[in-house]
């Protein structure tokens, strides 16, 4: 038996361009400059106040950091309304759920900085809600590196961290993934380089969805 946690965005979703326009825009309403999108890119996965507070360089989190966390949440599902931004599935994904769903020896999870809210968003609209039986967000542990996503859901799931396979696009999900004792997964198409990856622990990369089966044959 293995456990499979996925990380969201970057991973299962490419939502680069949502989360951007939001936080663009949370900036801008702040009185800072718009940030680009390589900024963004390079905080996804962390838990959002730390996200921010590290785009403005900030040692730590503040009371504006705070602020702003509270304007982005509130924004949020408006700017993704009224902008049109879709949040597509990574081409490959949905076939690699559905596949390892129905492998009686794979449990299914997700460890993301997201909010509970948005990531029940996100399973639901593609259909992976009843695959996923065990998740952890932002609302339930300290943000990515720390490791307390990955054993409260094997905690939850009576899994070893050992048996547990960890799959994400950011250096924050391979160190949480080290952290933990769990094998580390990099995704080539995510928002994070391949050598970035490596450097932070991962133990493979998979370069298409498919290429991550074999991990659990």
């Amino acid at each position: 038996m293995k456990l499979a946690l996925f990380d969201c965005d970057g991973t299962l979703v490419d939502s680069a361009a949502l989360i951007h326009e939001v936080m663009a825009r949370t900036f801008v309403h702040f009185g800072h400059d718009r940030p680009d999108i390589s900024q963004t890119k390079a905080i996804i996965g962390l838990t959002l106040d730390i996200a921010i507070a590290r785009m403005q360089g900030k040692p730590h989190v503040d009371d504006e950091a705070v602020a702003m966390t509270a304007h982005y949440k509130a924004i949020y599902a408006d700017v993704r309304a009224e902008a049109g931004v879709d949040v597509p599935l990574f081409d490959g994904i949905g076939e690699l759920i559905r596949t390892l769903a129905e492998k009686d020896e794979v449990l299914i999870g997700a460890v993301t900085g997201k909010s509970r809210r948005g990531l029940v968003h996100i399973l639901e609209t593609h259909g992976f809600a009843r695959d996923f039986i065990v998740s952890r967000t932002a609302d339930d542990c300290p943000s990515k590196p720390h490791p307390a996503m990955v054993t409260e859901c094997c905690g939850e799931t009576g899994m070893n961290p050992a048996d547990t396979i960890v799959i994400g696009d950011a250096i924050y999900d391979m160190q949480m993934a080290k952290a933990a004792g769990a094998t580390a997964i990099g995704v080539s198409w995510g928002y994070a380089s391949v050598d970035e990856l490596v450097a932070a622990g991962a133990d493979t990369i998979a370069y298409h969805p498919a290429d991550i089966l074999k991990h659990f044959s």
